[in-house]
């Protein structure tokens, strides 16, 4: 017979009422071997059964070479929930997949998100690639519709009641439309409805959002309500920029056979957060302060929706990586910003330029590429006299040009609408916080039309008019009166790499 020490009898006692005491819903005594789930259930359950699956939807708004960086954001994404325990089956990945292997990258097969980091493109699922990353299918595989689907895996969110779910969106963006590789592009009323109908079909528990874009906090700002469960974090507010990092001439510095920027400042920020911490033991909170803190030399990030979810821990969403266990959060644990950052408007003109948008971000972004023209023309790994010298020299000067055409068109057709003195103050209002961009989302998408139908495609540079089109929509201004002014304002539309001659229109 074996005589157990009585302070071991004592121990085992105590372990069988407090497992009584916390409640099991299963009215059964635990043994010792379980008593790990009471310490942190989710850990000892894998995760699934304690807080539902997790699901994720990651998505790369653009295309072409010298948009490196947000592929490089998603897939850095992608490398930290499968670290966190997220299954391939559980994250949709949304990229248009031209970066690894493009003849300009100088590591074929390799994506890197900072200078020294490793390859985050190793093991990304190709979910959705080329055309077949578009904003319908992006909303279907969001709402879980396999039907409105077109191409690709076919992979959904298909989650239940309990199921908590992380998007994360990267690209460019505008006042109300964030883009994508292929127009048109999508809107925020398009966005927010399909939020709304998710939330209506009860089909999850809670829903995060982090958003990287110029302008981002105009798509949710005045539209997203509360009591939808759905806390979302944006690299900007409604009416400033964000901006890019790890760029050429940048601190810390990056190989100079790379000619672009890395990565996104806010995507970066979030995610080499979740790389120092316990995500068991950091709140959305806190890294919504982090982050905020290091992105204060260059944005506002903001927060929407359900701000109370924010008291929850990112494990819920993101997982963690269990070399991290030991990890604590500390309030002033924060990672040193970085010392440059690019306007994402100007990042495509880092590409080709030798000395590219070295700027500091109090430089007024609006007057970077009149400061850019007074630079010395020089283009990287170029030959005098080469071909690629010369086609390097004819984009610069096309997307100078589209650029130029753009603002005054614009800008006339204002003056047109409501003379020379007022066209300035209704085109550059700004509404208070808290109201939504436009009145009547249907008009301003029927004016973006008008635009490019007479004058020319926005194209990324251009989504920053959105707010013009939408105060004009705003003043009242019809379809008829806008077709007027932009036909007497555009007597032709150009034929460049942006055109809507082709028929393809951002709205």
């Amino acid at each position: 017979m074996f005589r157990y020490p009585a302070g071991v009898v004592l121990l085992l006692f105590g372990l069988s009422v407090f497992a009584v005491s916390s409640g099991a819903s299963d009215g059964y005594l635990k043994l010792p071997s379980e008593f790990s789930e009471f310490l942190r259930p989710s850990e000892a359950s894998g995760g699934d059964d304690s807080v539902g699956t997790r699901w994720a939807v990651l998505i790369a708004g653009s295309k072409d070479y010298w948009n490196y960086r947000h592929q490089a954001d998603v897939c850095h994404a992608y490398q930290i929930l499968k670290r966190g325990g997220l299954k391939d089956e559980n994250i949709v990945v949304f990229m248009y997949d031209d970066i690894a292997y493009n003849e300009e990258n100088p590591r074929p097969g390799v994506i890197i998100n900072s200078p020294h980091g490793s390859n985050v493109y190793a093991g990304v699922p190709k979910d959705y690639t080329g055309n077949e990353v578009n904003a319908k299918n992006f909303l279907a595989a969001i709402l879980g519709n396999k039907s409105a689907i077109t191409g690709g895996s076919g992979k959904v969110v298909d989650n239940g009641p309990n199921d908590h779910i992380f998007i994360f969106y990267t690209d460019h963006g505008g006042p109300g439309v964030i883009g994508m590789p292929t127009r048109p592009y999508l809107y925020a009323d398009e966005l927010n409805d399909a939020l709304k109908m998710k939330h209506a079909s009860g089909t999850y528990k809670s829903l995060v959002f982090y958003l990287e874009a110029c302008e981002a906090g105009s798509m949710f700002e005045g539209l997203l309500p509360e009591g939808l469960n759905i806390y979302t974090t944006t690299a900007s507010n409604a009416e400033e920029g964000s901006w890019c990092t790890y760029c050429p001439g940048g601190y810390p510095s990056i190989s100079p056979e790379y000619e672009i920027c890395l990565g996104d400042f806010y995507s970066v920020a979030w995610m080499e957060d979740s790389e120092v911490h316990n995500l068991h033991s950091e709140t959305l909170e806190q890294q919504y302060n982090q982050v905020k803190k290091r992105l204060s030399i260059a944005s506002h990030v903001m927060q929407y929706g359900d701000l109370k979810l924010s008291v929850e821990d990112l494990f819920l969403y993101m997982g963690t990586n269990p070399a991290n266990d030991n990890y604590t959060f500390v309030d002033d644990n924060v990672l040193h910003p970085s010392s440059k950052a690019v306007y994402q408007r100007d990042a495509d003109l880092v590409h080709f330029w030798d000395k590219p948008c070295n700027l500091c971000v109090c430089v007024c972004p609006l007057k970077i590429y009149l400061m850019l023209l007074s630079q010395y023309l020089y283009f990287r790994k170029a030959p005098e006299g080469s071909a690629r010298k010369e086609e390097a020299q004819k984009q610069v000067f096309e997307a100078m040009s589209h650029r130029m055409h753009i603002d005054s068109s614009m800008k006339l057709i204002g003056n047109l609408l409501f003379g020379v003195e007022k066209g300035p103050e209704i085109l550059n209002a700004v509404r208070p916080a808290g109201q939504p961009l436009a009145d009547d989302w249907a008009c301003l998408k029927s004016l973006v039309r008008t635009f490019e139908t007479h004058c020319d495609s926005l194209s990324r540079y251009g989504m920053k008019h959105t707010r013009t089109i939408a105060n004009i929509c705003n003043a009242g201004i019809t379809k008829e009166q806008m077709t007027e002014a932009a036909s007497q304002a555009c007597t032709s539309v150009p034929s460049n790499p942006w055109t809507s001659l082709d028929g393809a229109y951002s709205a």
